[in-house]
């Protein structure tokens, strides 16, 4: 039973908007791609006035439910895994600023999933998504002498695997992790000389995926990424 002395607090404005605004989108009343209503007819729809239209519309595209672009209306964006992710990035990376503990409970955790992710692949893989993984680590290759080049075809490499399993979420948060590690990721990679042992193991990766094989994948992966695990530092 409720707490007869318990205080009403009441609810700002803008709270209320945006929980009517939400169910505009959630209900089916707008739908992705579609333009917001004016602040204007919101305004007179609601009975409020345009600070809280505004705050009510800040927030949704906080949440990444709309997107605002200046000068347009706002418009209803498509949700997707990868958005959502992404939604929390700017979080994630003060978070592991600020925390080494948490930088390696990030590690321990690309490491449980990508074992995972490596087997599904071997599991399930086609011709075509060997063709796609060989073709990224020729990119790789490629890229030996230019950071950039070589660090992102890594990352690509191994949501590729992930995306293998046909989940959007697998590869959304494989595409997120390797994002976070990314600004932890030292030069040491480079200046000693191991951008051919991390060619020599990926392919090593394949052949075991090409080959249906996901004890002998798990087991390279795990290898090498107890390997390059200790490029990522705070430095």
């Amino acid at each position: 039973m409720a707490n007869a002395s318990e205080t009403i607090v009441r609810r700002k404005l803008s709270h209320e908007v945006f929980d009517r605004l939400k169910a505009m989108i959630t209900g089916g009343e707008l739908g992705p791609g579609d333009a917001m209503p004016s602040e204007r007819d919101l305004m007179d729809r609601f009975g409020v006035g345009r600070p809280a239209i505004r705050e009510a519309m800040q927030a949704l595209a906080n949440m990444g439910l709309i997107s605002i672009t200046h000068g347009e209306r706002a418009r209803v964006q498509q949700l997707t895994a990868r958005s959502i992710f992404q939604q929390v990035d700017l979080t994630a990376n003060i978070l592991l600023s600020a925390s080494p503990d948490s930088l390696e409970h990030l590690k321990q955790a690309r490491r449980f999933f990508e074992r995972g992710m490596v087997r599904e692949a071997a599991l399930r893989a086609t011709p075509e998504d060997i063709v796609r993984l060989r073709a990224t680590l020729e990119q790789q290759a490629r890229g030996v002498g230019d950071p950039n080049a070589f660090i992102s075809a890594d990352m690509r490499f191994h949501t590729q695997i992930a995306a293998i399993s046909g989940n959007p979420i697998f590869e959304a948060v494989s595409e997120a992790m390797l994002s976070w590690l990314r600004q932890y990721h030292t030069e040491m990679l480079l200046w000693s000389g191991k951008e051919n042992l991390t060619l020599v193991e990926h392919n090593q990766i394949v052949d075991h995926i090409e080959r249906h094989e996901p004890d002998e994948a798990e087991a390279v992966m795990v290898k090498h990424l107890d390997r390059s695990s200790v490029l990522y530092t705070h430095g």
